[in-house]
C-alpha cells in the first residue's frame, strides 16, 4: 500500500468537471487519508470481505506521516484531517496470528456470533499512529469518520482507544451501525446483538462524562 499512496496525485477531480462546479463529494474526502483495506467483519450485507478480502492490509506510519506532511502544505487545508481510516478504522492488523501460516478460517468468522478466542484486539499501533498525526506541525485536529467495530473495540485488554477516540478523533458525537434490533434480523446479517450496542453506549456515554463532554 505504501508504494500506491507515494505517487503525486492531484487530489483534485479532473478538469473536465470545473465547468460544471466541480465534484461536491470529494470535499469530504479531500483531507482523509486512507490507512487499511479489507475487513475481518465479513457482514453478510456487505461486499469488502469479498473483494478486499479478509486479511486486513495497512500502510505504514512513514507513509501516513509522508502524506499528512503534503497535505498540510496545500493551500487549501484549513488544520483538519478529515479521517483516518480505511473500510473498519480500527482494524490495523491481522485478526489473529494464524491467518500469518494458513489464511483466514472457511468456516467461522472472527467476530460473529462473538468474538473468536484467538481474535488479536489491540488498538496500539492505530494510537501510536494518531498521536504521531496529531503532533505534526500545521494540524490541528484529526478527526476518525470512517466505521469502527465496537464490539472488536471492547474486545481489547484495556479502553485506551475508546479514551483517545472521545478526547481527540470526535466532536463528542460518534456515527456507528447498528443496522437493526430484532435478534433473528442480526443474526442474518452477521452482526452482533443489541446488548453489545447497549454496552456500547453506557461506555461511551460514561467516557464523555469523564471528560466533560456531557
Amino acid at each position: 500500500m505504501d508504494g500506491i499512496y507515494v505517487f503525486e496525485y492531484m487530489r483534485d477531480c479532473h478538469p473536465s468537471y470545473k465547468p460544471l462546479w466541480g465534484v461536491s463529494a470529494l470535499e469530504e474526502v479531500r483531507f482523509s487519508i486512507v490507512s487499511c483495506r479489507s475487513c475481518f467483519g465479513s457482514c453478510s450485507f456487505c461486499a469488502i470481505h469479498a473483494h478486499q478480502g479478509r486479511i486486513v492490509q495497512a500502510r505504514s506510519h512513514k507513509s501516513i506521516l509522508g502524506e499528512t506532511r503534503t497535505l498540510v502544505q496545500l493551500p487549501e487545508f484549513k488544520g483538519y484531517i478529515h479521517d483516518i481510516g480505511g473500510p473498519t478504522a480500527n482494524f490495523r492488523h491481522l485478526s489473529c496470528r494464524k491467518q500469518l501460516t494458513v489464511g483466514v478460517c472457511a468456516d467461522r468468522q472472527c467476530l460473529f456470533s462473538k468474538p473468536c478466542h484467538n481474535l488479536d484486539a489491540d488498538h496500539s499501533d492505530y494510537i501510536s499512529l494518531l498521536k504521531k498525526v496529531r503532533a505534526l506541525p500545521g494540524v490541528k485536529k484529526v478527526f476518525i469518520r470512517s466505521g469502527i467495530r465496537y464490539d472488536y473495540l471492547m474486545a481489547d485488554k484495556n479502553l485506551d482507544f475508546l479514551d483517545e477516540l472521545c478526547r481527540y478523533h470526535i466532536s463528542w458525537q460518534l456515527k456507528v451501525a447498528p443496522e437493526h434490533i430484532p435478534p433473528p434480523v442480526l443474526k442474518r446479517m452477521g452482526k452482533p446483538g443489541k446488548g453489545v450496542y447497549m454496552r456500547f453506549m453506557r461506555l461511551f456515554a460514561g467516557k464523555n462524562k469523564e471528560i466533560g463532554l456531557s
